[in-house]
């Protein structure tokens, strides 16, 4: 069997096949979001699944780690390895409840806050480098979609019908 013919260096690699599937096109934004994150927090050590579970412990004190988890879709052996990192980093305190000795209740500490206070603050400019090629009206209706895509916009109580849900 004949190898196929060398792609010429003239010759483009298009990418008309792949502007059809939502998958890639997803993905590709997810990699330029990332992009513009590490290039605004640059001096911070900090990846966005970090920034994502410092910021939902922020906002609800207390959560137990296992909802933290569900929420952000984050398997359970992954969530609990950064936990104990962020315990060790002295950004996140862990303590069991009465009430529920198998559960484990995460909140900021004081360096935790500050660190998580610091990095929210540049959001702004992420958004604006993320949503450049955008109109203001484009980036709403993107997000609109986005939330409905990621079932983001059900009330609270309904069940999703996403399998991996069931981790």
């Amino acid at each position: 069997m004949a190898s196929p013919a060398p792609i010429a260096p003239a010759q483009k690699i298009t990418t008309e096949s792949l502007r059809g599937s939502l998958g890639f096109l997803l993905r590709i934004a997810q990699l330029r979001s990332f992009g513009h994150f590490f290039a605004v927090m640059g001096d911070e050590e900090v990846r966005p699944g970090e920034v994502t579970v410092l910021d939902l412990i922020r906002e609800k004190p207390g959560i137990r780690q296992g909802m933290v988890s569900k929420t952000l879709k984050i398997k359970r052996a992954q969530m609990s390895k950064m936990i104990r990192e962020m315990e060790r980093e002295g950004l996140v305190a862990r303590s069991v409840p009465e009430d529920d000795r198998r559960a484990i209740e995460l909140r900021l500490t004081k360096e935790g806050e500050a660190m998580i206070a610091g990095i929210t603050a540049r959001f702004p400019e992420i958004e604006r480098r993320t949503q450049a090629a955008l109109t203001p009206a484009e980036g709403a209706e993107l997000r609109r979609l986005l939330i409905k895509l990621n079932g983001l916009d059900k009330t609270k109580g309904e069940d999703s019908d996403d399998p991996d849900d069931e981790r």
